[in-house]
């Protein structure tokens, strides 16, 4: 349902006039701010002394309790923009059984964890209880926190939609609501989702939508339930980020593998994009064979194995992460600098994405695109749509330009995981049979398939001729 007193909603015309609130101007400290000084107090003890621009301009309208519409793409500062209001604003209230007081939903349940991780010290300091509610995590321990009580609860929309029908969560009481990344949440139809949880919320509390682009589907979702909104954009694309470097890579069929393996051995890490779970396991595996120390990201694996290998590539013990799109937004890596379209995205969106997990908060980074030759025109045209000239190079495995750009280097050849060791890729390499379209991965394991299918066969052949001799 729609709530027709409450202006911006799809009632708005026949609802009374509200003047503009006064917008309140963006700050120079946090000091500055009517934060609790627990909240102070931990964000000296974390180190972080000033706001990002995010921060400076949103902070101070959220904390008014003003709705708050935040354009930009990802890696800003955007969790503690709206987590400080919402924890500040929600002090000193305890939740009912089943009936939290504040909700944020976001997309994926990487990005879940990764606020609730962010919020968790101030939640500690204010004495709020959290829930993060996501699928591939026992659903009853998660009814069972909200059970016990919490005050926040972080939801992507599956997972809290399923609590929903089981009547293990209430939202009536909830007057503080946070959609962070609403484009992907609309990108990946959840919109009827989002709604349903508009609609339950508490209808005059206070909505805060972030969002890197504003299509179709997130401004209706705008007009429907922000109130009077502050708009803050300060926040570049990725495309126009002065940080973030953007290269084209032509190369060979047969040398892509090659290339693809030597980038994997770099020094520092690193982020591997593919189109498919079954091209993401192959090349995994392929680099552990040749000694890099490489995992893989993708929805088919369990909630407990992804979150294990985020922490691994956070903390080092993985320098190469291989991964679908499931980890082109929300993902949060300090200190990554490099990001590689092996497989080329789709659309400008789905690159401006994958771009976006680095370069973040100040840094620099680059994005790097493999393309055959015949994939240039096309990818051309996505560059464009996305509003970046990247710089177009032709390479070779083993060059030092592959070097220079990227810091491929030969991988040691030791595997990790037992097994002989995999000799460096030649020039004269069949295509690796996983990287490429999804009709590319569905061919079969490559060479690896043909190698056994001839032991077989010899194995066979031995056989018989030993009946034969009567052994």
């Amino acid at each position: 349902m729609n709530h027709p007193d409450r202006p911006g909603t799809s009632h708005g015309d026949l609802a009374r006039p509200v003047p503009p609130t006064p917008r309140v101007p963006p700050v120079a400290r946090f000091a500055d701010l009517d934060l609790p000084a627990e909240v102070l107090r931990t964000l000296t003890e974390l180190g972080v002394h000033e706001p990002f621009p995010i921060q400076a301009a949103t902070l101070p309208n959220a904390l008014a309790g003003r709705d708050v519409l935040g354009r930009g793409r990802t890696g800003s500062g955007k969790t503690l923009a709206f987590g400080l209001p919402l924890l500040t604003r929600t002090a000193g209230r305890r939740a009912e059984p089943k009936q939290p007081l504040a909700l944020v939903l976001v997309p994926t349940r990487e990005l879940a964890q990764q606020v609730s991780e962010a919020l968790a010290p101030y939640a500690d300091a204010l004495r709020l209880r959290m829930a993060t509610v996501v699928g591939g995590i026992s659903i009853g321990r998660q009814a069972a926190a909200l059970r016990d009580g919490a005050e926040i609860v972080v939801a992507t929309p599956g997972r809290l939609h399923d609590l929903i029908e089981r009547r293990a969560c209430r939202l009536g009481r909830v007057r503080i609501t946070v959609l962070d990344e609403a484009d992907q949440m609309c990108d990946m139809g959840f919109l009827p989702q989002v709604t349903e949880v508009l609609d339950q919320v508490h209808p005059d509390g206070q909505r805060m939508l972030f969002s890197a682009t504003l299509d179709r589907d997130v401004d209706d979702l705008v007009r429907r339930y922000l109130h009077d909104p502050v708009v803050h954009s300060v926040d570049p694309s990725a495309g126009a980020v002065t940080t973030m470097d953007h290269h084209v890579l032509v190369v060979h069929g047969p040398d892509r593998y090659a290339v693809t393996t030597e980038i994997a051995a770099r020094d520092g890490r690193v982020l591997l994009f593919l189109d498919t779970k079954h091209a993401v396991d192959q090349l995994t595996r392929h680099l552990r064979a040749s000694g890099v120390h490489a995992a893989a990201l993708h929805s088919g694996k369990s909630q407990p194995q992804r979150t294990r290998t985020l922490a691994q590539f956070k903390n080092g013990q993985v320098t190469t992460l291989v991964a679908t799109n499931v980890a082109a937004r929300g993902l949060h890596v300090d200190d990554l600098d490099l990001v590689v379209n092996v497989d080329p995205p789709t659309d400008p969106k789905d690159y401006l994405h994958r771009a976006g997990r680095t370069a973040r908060a100040g840094e620099s980074g680059s994005v790097v695109t493999l393309v055959l030759p015949g994939q240039r025109r096309e990818m051309s045209r996505l560059m464009a749509g996305a509003g970046i000239e990247p710089t177009i190079t032709k390479v070779r495995s083993g060059e030092a330009e592959l070097s220079r750009i990227t810091g491929a280097k030969a991988p040691s050849g030791t595997p990790l995981d037992g097994g002989p060791a995999t000799p460096r890729p030649k020039n004269t390499n069949t295509p690796f049979r996983g990287l490429g379209t999804s009709k590319d991965a569905s061919r079969g394991t490559g060479g690896k398939s043909r190698k056994a299918n001839e032991a077989r066969k010899l194995a066979e052949a031995r056989k018989a001729a030993r009946v034969r001799r009567g052994g």
